[in-house]
């Protein structure tokens, strides 16, 4: 491991220059220098050793605190808004575990290489290798459970997707059928109109003469006569029409007891319809001569 080199180099590097600014030690020395160096040099490794166990636990702690959110926000409801950071704290675990993984796969190669170190170190990382091993199993665990309810996600948004589908459905549907309504209605409106509408004109000779109404003693015979010289009304609501002319005569032909002509006190007439539907009913135009 890069530390225990590191330390067995700045050992080495010492005790050249001890050697070098210094006369010949004697045996005992010599020998006291190479257990202290010895030491050293497992000291160095132990404490590498234990560096690299702290990191593990570090790591098997931040796992924890992940695993923990993960449980929060998979009781917390908001399963659809929470997705996200479920999948990045899954892609965390994984991650730490797998490099807590290599840490243990690296200090059992040195407990296998060296028979100096302390039993407290072996049981340690034993310890370690056991609780990475349960957490691998808890880990997988809870994978499965999030994948399962990503798969019921999953489907509810299917499911809420085929209902916006057929709500879109529904209301084409509808607005098909209001829009087919509002036409068949409108037709309607206009049949209707058109079958109470009417015209009619009264005037003189000359003027029905002059907008090609009378033509040749024949009434509405041309077929270009005058059409904006007529008054439209409704026949459900025009019953009576003052003519303001003491002689008048219906040109058009209309069942003579359908219509009554009143005299005022002045002597000029107004017809009164008593009939609509049997006076209008042979022709929906009413052309009166008048002097």
């Amino acid at each position: 491991m890069k530390k225990v080199l590191f330390a067995v180099a700045c050992a080495l590097v010492m005790v050249s220059c001890d050697q070098f600014g210094k006369k010949e030690d004697s045996p005992e020395k010599l020998r006291a220098d190479s257990l202290e160096r010895v030491l050293a040099q497992e000291r160095g490794e132990q404490d590498a050793l234990w560096n690299s166990i702290n990191e593990i636990e570090n790591g098997l702690n931040e796992i924890s605190e992940a695993e923990g959110r993960i449980r929060q926000l998979r009781e917390s409801g908001a399963e659809v808004n929470a997705l996200e950071a479920l999948r990045e704290d899954m892609q965390f675990i994984e991650s730490k575990m797998a490099e807590n993984r290599q840490k243990i796969e690296e200090l059992q190669r040195e407990l296998a290489k060296s028979g100096k170190l302390s039993s407290e170190l072996k049981n340690k990382l034993t310890l370690l290798t056991k609780q990475l091993e349960e957490r691998d199993t808890e880990i997988k665990a809870l994978r499965q459970e999030l994948e399962a309810k990503n798969v019921r996600i999953e489907e509810l948004d299917e499911s809420v997707s085929q209902l916006q589908d057929e709500n879109t459905r529904v209301k084409e549907e509808n607005e098909r059928v209001r829009q087919e309504s509002e036409n068949n209605a409108q037709i309607a409106r206009e049949q209707d109109t058109q079958l109470n509408t009417a015209w009619y004109v009264y005037g003189t000779t000359r003027e029905l003469k002059e907008h090609r109404i009378l033509d040749s003693g024949e009434v509405l015979q041309n077929k270009d006569f005058d059409k904006n010289y007529f008054t439209r009304i409704d026949i459900r609501q025009t019953t009576v029409i003052p003519l303001s002319s003491r002689h008048v005569k219906i040109l058009t032909t209309h069942p003579a007891d359908s219509y009554s002509l009143m005299k005022d006190a002045r002597g000029e007439y107004t017809l009164r319809i008593d009939d609509a539907y049997r006076f209008w009913s042979v022709s929906k135009y009413l052309v009166i001569r008048v002097k």
